[in-house]
């Protein structure tokens, strides 16, 4: 049995989607904590440190695995589910906001995938997680939106999910394709990326947009997505109720005027 192991899937749903793994005895996925939907019996739970993708290595294999976790901005720790049983078990993982679920099997990318921080949902255990180093660091540290890339690194399935509406972009070599950071998913290795402001001071403060945009060039295959986190994330704290008032209009002009004629604008 190889390291990453291939498992059979199932992925459900139209906006709400969920995944669905069947696991021979003995396999193993590992996902985020709170990916996790439900177990069938004799799949066992339990939290590793790092990704387990560096058991062999002992004490400081996990510690560079978990590492690489920190500087991502993650947990030191994953859940593994483990097949424990004598026959095949399914375990079923909920992508977190509407949007869809996209299976990679990272041997057919040449063994990696380049994806955003937030993205990544599950994967066949021995699936290799931590920030992508590149040349172009300090663009995953000032690309805005919590831009920061993570390297997948594996010969079996991963699931990534996007939000809202999912479009895959094949560039040519030297195809160039400006895309809000928020808005990128995953892309494989041969993409060049970089940072860049955009456009002017007066498109910055008062454009709408966000202040930097990904310039991505080809070869290679890009993953977008139409609702980043971050932009759904936005929209509902500006609409959510503000603290001090309790109604929905708190905030608002109305909100205002409402507050003086409770006394509330003292």
């Amino acid at each position: 049995m190889s390291t990453m192991q291939d498992v059979g899937y199932e992925i459900l749903g139209d906006d709400l989607q969920f995944v669905k793994i069947e696991l021979d005895p003995n396999e193993a996925v590992i996902g985020e904590a709170g990916a996790m939907m439900y177990l069938e019996d004799d799949i066992q739970m339990s939290a590793i440190f790092g990704d387990g993708s560096q058991q062999s290595g002992g004490l400081m294999g996990s510690l560079l695995s978990a590492g690489k976790r920190l500087l991502a901005g993650e947990s030191l720790f994953m859940t593994q589910f483990l097949n424990m049983g004598p026959r095949k078990r399914i375990a079923a993982f909920a992508a977190p906001y509407p949007g869809k679920i996209l299976a990679i099997h990272l041997g057919q990318m040449g063994g990696e995938l380049i994806a955003q921080k937030d993205s990544f949902l599950c994967a066949a255990k021995g699936c290799s997680i931590g920030i992508a180093f590149t040349r172009k660091f300090g663009a995953g540290l000032f690309g805005g939106e919590g831009f920061i890339l993570e390297r997948l690194q594996g010969d079996g399935l991963a699931f990534v999910h996007a939000g809202g509406t999912l479009e895959e972009r094949t560039l040519a070599a030297g195809e160039t394709l400006r895309v809000d950071t928020g808005c990128i998913v995953a892309m494989t290795p041969g993409v060049d990326y970089d940072i860049q402001v955009a456009g002017g001071i007066k498109t910055m403060l008062f454009g709408g947009e966000g202040l930097f945009l990904a310039t991505l060039r080809g070869p290679g295959n890009v993953w977008l997505q139409s609702l980043p986190f971050s932009r759904l994330a936005s929209r509902i704290f500006a609409a959510a109720p503000q603290t001090g008032g309790g109604g929905r209009e708190q905030g608002s002009i109305l909100g205002g005027l409402g507050n003086l004629l409770d006394g509330d604008g003292q």
